[in-house]
């Protein structure tokens, strides 16, 4: 998969960032030595954890260069880093690791949360916030144009682009041996936007990118209009002639 584009994800860096400072604001811990911000992206997430721990160690690790030269640019004193979330040990044990809407986009998550718990410092505690609206018909519609004959060849198997996280209570189940505390809770953000097309530009930066990578600049811009269209008839609009964007996202805060 190609780069990310980090001005496009930016530009509703405010709606992006206010989950991370809900998740950040339910972290029970009063000092931290050292903290990792997982799936740092362009240093959003990051800057709120310097900003409540300014006396932290603090690194960021994403897969993205693009991210990583705007989270540089962002906060220069910080240690941000070129790593894969999916193989990541903290080293040291972290107090924090903050993984905010990253974590959707791995696999296996039987394994990955216990190895990310076992990263942690005693008393140390793994922060993860992840979007979970597959069912929504934002996402719901990017699997019904994927799989139209023009694009079904290219694309493959729409509904095996991005794995399904795990019910609640599985995280539970596996996090609980592990923790000494745990809180889950499940948030639906409600997005006033300025049109159908500002909803498929909220998601071009991010669930629509494996769709649309292995088309052509032609494909893509036929995939983009029945994508639109669909859209537009899905979320109508409303007074003031706004539309909204249902976002669900579960929060998970283990404490070791």
């Amino acid at each position: 998969m190609t780069d990310w584009n980090a001005d496009l994800y930016l530009r509703f860096a405010e709606e992006r960032t206010r989950p991370a400072a809900e998740l950040l604001a339910r972290v029970p811990l009063a000092a931290v030595r050292h903290a990792v911000d997982i799936g740092c992206g362009p240093g959003n997430s990051t800057e709120l954890i310097v900003r409540r721990y300014p006396e932290a160690t603090i690194a960021g690790i994403d897969t993205s260069p693009d991210m990583l030269e705007k989270a540089r640019c962002r906060l220069p004193e910080v240690a941000f880093t070129l790593g894969d979330a999916a193989t990541f040990a903290a080293e040291p044990p972290a107090d924090l690791l903050f993984a905010n809407a990253v974590l959707q986009w791995l696999p296996d998550h039987e394994a990955l949360f216990p190895r990310l718990m076992e990263s942690l410092a005693p008393g140390g505690v793994l922060a993860v916030q992840m979007p979970d609206n597959l069912d929504q018909p934002s996402h719901r519609l990017m699997r019904e144009v994927a799989a139209r004959p023009d694009f079904a060849g290219k694309i493959g198997d729409a509904g095996a682009v991005r794995a399904r996280i795990l019910p609640v209570e599985a995280y539970y189940d596996l996090l609980a041996p592990l923790a000494a505390a745990l809180d889950i809770w499940r948030t639906t953000y409600v997005h006033v936007l300025a049109d159908a097309p500002a909803i498929v530009d909220w998601l071009r930066a991010t669930g629509l990118r494996p769709f649309l990578e292995p088309l052509d600049e032609a494909e893509k811009t036929a995939f983009l209009d029945a994508y639109t269209q669909q859209i537009a008839a899905a979320y109508p609009r409303r007074v003031d002639g706004r539309v909204l964007l249902a976002f669900p996202r579960l929060f998970i805060v283990a404490r070791r």
